[in-house]
């Protein structure tokens, strides 16, 4: 695994190159585990306890979206 830190908005962001079946631990109890994949996609395994909610980026941002809507529409009632 190699890795470049750098700057970016107040937090060191960390740029890895991974090989198949390496794993990142967050903390003492969550492990990514890196599975593969091709040019456009990358096959995760997140290991986490119950109590840590792990979400997809897409799925945070159509939650987002939807109760935007829902607020815009209530404004309008």
């Amino acid at each position: 695994m190699n890795g470049i830190m750098k700057k970016q908005g107040g937090f060191a962001m960390l740029r890895l190159s991974v090989n198949k079946n390496e794993y990142l631990m967050v903390g003492q109890n969550v492990r990514i585990t890196f599975l593969g994949g091709n040019e456009n996609t990358l096959k995760l395994m997140v290991d986490a306890p119950k109590e840590i909610n792990v979400a997809r980026g897409k799925a945070i941002e159509k939650r987002a979206a939807a109760k935007q809507l829902a607020e815009n529409s209530e404004c309008l009632v």
